[in-house]
């Protein structure tokens, strides 16, 4: 068993070349609830949906998310009669939050309800949140001199990253209970950890706020791998090097590997980082240097091949 953790683009993308080569029932991908939040009466979750709709095929080829082919009649009336328009909601994107919604009142945890998604998108491999219970991450910033905390979605959409970020909170993590799937799966044999190319602080962390993981993590027998987000000083999608400067951190593969620490046990870098290589293995940690710039469905095939073609190794030392 292969367990994937995975937020936002980066994530799906590897998300697809791991399911490519992996048979169902060999790969769990968990993937970050931080960003979920409450909007017009529906649980919006993005990760989750993201993932989803790029190993269904159907996601929009050029952001990488929402949907294909999506218009916006909804979104349209919204905004004509004076409703909040921030947070944009296609109609077919509508289609799934309004059976989410259904769903949680009926009182299914959102791991039942995301199982029964995936299946009706016809997804063979299996997709679980982080938590049945809410974990909300909270962006700690500097505007103006004065401080304040934002929810991920006013700091991301809302008010698109301009503010500056001291810091963040995991609003629930500690009481978050994990699904009874993934804790199966815990108690199981996993072959290794894949960490997917995701923003380390609001796609990663979240999931590593969640006791009952990161106890498991902690004690682990298996490999933890890490492919990075950073690529050549920046972030290939979403915020993450503007986070880091702000934090005081360069962005590089070598701060990334440094933050993440103990909690990973081999990198797998972008060819561009190359000169970085021996610098993290300074660190005692094996480093994997190969082309991590998803485009295509191939190349995430590609790269999903070697990261298990390392898994494997590692295990073999391990």
């Amino acid at each position: 068993m292969i367990v994937a953790l995975a937020g936002g683009v980066g994530g799906a993308r590897l998300a697809v070349g791991l399911a490519a080569v992996l048979p169902p029932g060999a790969l769990t991908i968990v993937v970050n609830t931080g960003d979920d939040f409450e909007h017009m009466g529906f649980t919006i979750c993005p990760d989750l949906d993201t993932v989803m709709y790029t190993l269904a095929g159907v996601n929009h080829p050029q952001t990488g998310w929402g949907r294909a082919g999506e218009t916006w009649n909804f979104m349209n009336e919204i905004r004509r009669l004076g409703g909040a328009d921030w947070f944009q909601l296609g109609d077919r994107d509508l289609a799934v939050h309004v059976l989410r919604r259904e769903a949680l009142h009926r009182g299914l945890p959102l791991s039942t309800v995301t199982l029964d998604l995936a299946d009706r998108f016809g997804i063979r491999h299996t997709i679980l949140p982080m938590s049945d219970t809410p974990v909300r991450t909270r962006v700690k910033t500097m505007v103006g001199g004065n401080k304040g905390e934002l929810a991920f979605q006013d700091y991301f959409v809302r008010l698109r990253c301009r503010p500056r970020v001291t810091g963040f909170r995991f609003a629930g993590a500690r009481s978050a209970r994990v699904p009874a799937a993934l804790a199966r799966i815990m108690r199981g044999c996993v072959d290794a950890v894949v960490i997917c190319p995701s923003n380390p602080f609001v796609s990663v962390a979240p999931i590593f706020a969640v006791p009952a993981i990161r106890t498991w993590l902690k004690a682990r027998t298996f490999p933890v791998l890490a492919v990075s987000p950073i690529v050549g000083g920046v972030a290939v999608k979403g915020p993450a090097a503007k986070m880091m400067r702000e934090l005081g951190l360069k962005p590089s593969t070598l701060e990334v590997a440094r933050h993440y620490g103990k909690r990973v046990d081999a990198w797998v870098i972008d060819q561009r980082d190359a000169h970085l290589r021996e610098r993290i293995a300074h660190l005692d940690k094996p480093v994997l240097v190969a082309d991590t710039l998803m485009t295509n469905a191939t190349k995430s095939a590609g790269l999903a091949q070697r990261v298990l073609g390392f898994a494997q190794q590692l295990k073999n030392v391990k």
